[in-house]
């Protein structure tokens, strides 16, 4: 078949159209290059992808309206994942606009790129970030997610409204994905395991927020990329094709362990700088899988103490110029 990957110079982007082309498909990867963090490792990524033969990428920018249209138009597409976004809860108060131009026009012009080419499935990158403050653990998609504590949220909220739209109006199959937590070789460097192990190895300290007293439900990129493989041959059905999955590792990971994961990895130990909440920050992430689950049949299930070394020796390869091109943590 012939996807579009968007975001595939990105960590899960660049994952998701390697494992699509090794299965023998034609991969389109769409991506802008930003500088929203350093475009080096951006191009390692794309590295990644283009010896294979089936793989072409597009530097495009989403909210080009007339670009995207022309490029769904040429390519007809079969199958699109839509993971490009402008991502960071704490960016988003520091320049709201950029979501609004990635995460809400791009989305739009990804959906009638769709609705105007009989695409016949496409999934799309939600996040964990819409449960806001929600109360009641573990989350659940049912649960109600109103209550927003960044713009990076929210927009991600409207994406999935705008999503129901589209699949309620032209009967577009659509499948949206609650990311918890993403993290392992290639990941992002405005994420903790990236900034802690690197803090740690220059022997710098790391800020500890909340006092510590936060939790997150880290997900391992290997068990984020079979989740999004397998849900996109579930095609939504019925009147409204459209669905949501949460794809979390189901257990809340205490700061503390999160840290002395990195310590062992590294053989370091961290100066701690203990700090009060970040504004839109949330205490605790917690993912009901059984959705997932029983669509279809699988759990993320890496302990974060062997995603945790993967990430760390792929990021001391990378830093000396010869990384790993595996995620691998060996759990599977």
């Amino acid at each position: 078949m012939k996807y579009l990957i968007t975001g595939a110079a990105g960590f899960i982007g660049m994952y998701v159209a390697q494992r699509l082309l090794e299965a023998g498909h034609d991969v389109v990867g769409l991506d802008n290059l930003n500088d929203y963090y350093e475009p080096a490792l951006k191009d390692w990524r794309l590295r990644q992808l283009q010896p294979h033969d089936r793989f072409h990428f597009v530097k495009q920018d989403l909210a080009d309206r007339d670009g995207m249209a022309a490029l769904f138009k040429a390519e007809q597409f079969q199958r699109v994942i839509h993971l490009a976004a402008q991502a960071g809860v704490r960016y988003s108060i520091q320049n709201p606009f950029a979501y609004a131009d990635s995460n809400l026009v791009g989305f739009l012009a990804v959906l009638e790129g769709c609705r105007h080419n009989g695409v016949e499935h496409l999934v799309y990158a939600s996040s964990s970030s819409v449960y806001g403050m929600n109360a009641k653990i573990p989350f659940a998609e049912d649960d109600r997610v109103d209550n927003p504590v960044s713009l990076y949220a929210a927009t991600k909220k409207a994406n999935e409204l705008m999503a129901h739209a589209y699949a309620k109006l032209y009967r577009i199959p659509l499948t949206g994905l609650r990311f918890f937590t993403v993290y392992g070789p290639a990941g992002r460097p405005d994420m903790a395991p990236w900034l802690f192990t690197e803090a740690i190895l220059n022997g710098q300290p790391i800020k500890v927020f909340n006092h510590g007293r936060m939790q997150r439900d880290f997900t391992y990129i290997d068990d984020i990329v079979e989740g999004v493989i397998r849900i996109q041959d579930v095609i939504p059905q019925g009147e409204i094709p459209c669905a949501l999955f949460n794809i979390g590792n189901n257990e809340p990971i205490q700061l503390a362990r999160f840290i002395e994961a990195i310590e062992a990895a590294t053989g370091k130990t961290a100066e701690k700088v203990m700090l009060g909440m970040q504004s839109g920050d949330v205490e605790r992430t917690f993912a009901d899988t059984s959705r997932l689950e029983a669509a279809v049949g699988y759990k993320p299930q890496t302990q974060i103490e062997d995603g945790i070394r993967c990430f760390v020796d792929w990021y001391r390869a990378y830093r000396a110029g010869q990384p790993k091109q595996k995620a691998g943590a060996g759990s599977r």
